[in-house]
């Protein structure tokens, strides 16, 4: 057997002993239980000839070297959200951990190519609101200047944290020189929803990360006292904004693998015996297909400019982020559904909706893929967050099948 799948499913669970409590994980990046749980990870690389390094961001790069500099990067990320699961980003970084053992066990510590592990720093974003920092700041896509003064909770800056972790946010863009002679990136995530149970899948290859539209959405009504104002009089701004949060619903079922989330409403003045004269809420569109995405933008606006005049209001737009549809790479993603085929036996094609560290290398030009293995309850950053270890140990032997592939297809290449 070219890996241990056994050791990997020790080493998690060692990691969960080691930075979780009774509500869950708690890696959140550029914290103390983020390094502890770094620490531990140099701690079980002294056993191979790699070298580790940190980039102007945070990254922690480990590299097996090859016969040729030609390289292999896998990756993942070891931080968490608060309270969060015992598998989320970590699966990657210590299957790709166990993928190294075995690598340097077969080719006696010199593989025909390089290969690189890499630990993003923190994807989740969780205690600054960025997400993807590590990764964006390798391909090129960081905002420094928008980044610097983020705050967390406490009034803490993200400059500041990052400079008690020894990261100087105006060199992050430093990262890039990783990027080197890296010839594929391979990631292992699990899920992180129901798809795959609902199939009676273990395994799934992804195709790509949806695109994101996220606007801001204001209605204008008019304020009036809730007991002497008739319904049929009323310019009810949370009327408007309720109809277009069961519109979306319609929006995205147009759609085969597109969501549609309303997740934050606001009303004022936001007092029981008042008509609600203005209601903030965002819009959050996902799709794979770039047509797709625009289409139910445009038909979001056009339903809220229908639901405003029809309650009397007024509706604003304005955007607060977006990313484009990343589709991988096509002869990456048919060696992984090879892979997930060979160990499973069949295989499920996929996009993936949450948006990964993958997503920014791909940015970066660099050929892609990502596989997922099964989501229990298709629940993730949560405490209870868990898959079947035999389906762990399945996503591990495919994980280094396609790593093993890879390294094939990078020789023909």
């Amino acid at each position: 057997m070219p890996i241990n799948p056994q050791r990997m499913l020790a080493d998690l669970r060692e990691l969960r002993s080691l930075t979780a409590d009774e509500d869950g994980a708690q890696r959140v990046a550029w914290t103390p239980t983020w390094l502890k749980a770094r620490a531990w990870f140099y701690e079980k690389l002294k056993a191979l000839p790699v070298t580790q390094h940190l980039d102007a961001a945070g990254n922690n790069w480990v590299t097996l070297p090859g016969k040729s500099g030609k390289t292999l990067v896998l990756g993942s990320h070891l931080d968490s959200v608060p309270n969060g699961g015992w598998l989320d980003g970590c699966l990657g970084v210590l299957c790709g951990l166990e993928i190294l053992r075995g690598l340097n066990e077969d080719y006696d510590g010199k593989p025909p190519f390089t290969v690189r592990l890499v630990d993003w720093a923190d994807e989740e974003g969780a205690r600054f609101g960025r997400s993807l920092f590590g990764s964006s700041a390798f391909a090129g896509t960081h905002t420094i200047g928008a980044d610097r003064v983020r705050r967390d909770r406490d009034g803490i800056t993200l400059e500041d944290a990052l400079r008690q972790c020894g990261v100087d946010v105006e060199k992050i863009g430093g990262a890039s020189v990783e990027r080197g002679d890296i010839a594929a990136y391979l990631e292992l995530h699990i899920e992180q929803g129901p798809v795959l149970e609902r199939l009676g899948l273990p395994l799934g290859v992804v195709l790509g990360t949806k695109g994101v539209e996220r606007h801001a959405i204001t209605f204008h009504g008019q304020e009036a006292h809730s007991g002497s104002t008739p319904m049929g009089d009323r310019r009810d701004a949370l009327a408007a904004a309720a109809k277009l949060a069961l519109e979306i619903r319609s929006i995205a079922g147009k759609h085969a693998d597109a969501v549609c989330t309303m997740g934050s409403v606001k009303t004022f003045p936001g007092i029981v015996t008042a008509v609600v004269g203005r209601c903030e809420a965002t819009l959050d569109q996902r799709d794979l297909d770039v047509d797709v995405l625009a289409g139910m933008y445009a038909d979001a606006k056009a339903a809220s400019e229908r639901f405003a005049a029809e309650e009397r209001c007024t509706v604003e737009w304005s955007k607060i982020w977006n990313i484009e549809p990343i589709p991988f790479h096509p002869e990456l993603i048919a060696l992984c559904d090879e892979a997930v085929r060979e160990v499973s036996g069949t295989s499920h094609r996929m996009p993936s909706g949450p948006l990964h560290d993958a997503a920014e290398v791909c940015r970066a030009g660099i050929p892609t893929v990502m596989m997922f293995v099964q989501s229990l309850q298709g629940i993730s950053h949560n405490k209870i967050e868990d898959t079947r270890p035999e389906h762990l140990e399945m996503a591990a032997l495919a994980f280094d099948r396609l790593a093993r592939k890879t390294l094939g297809w990078m020789a023909s290449a």
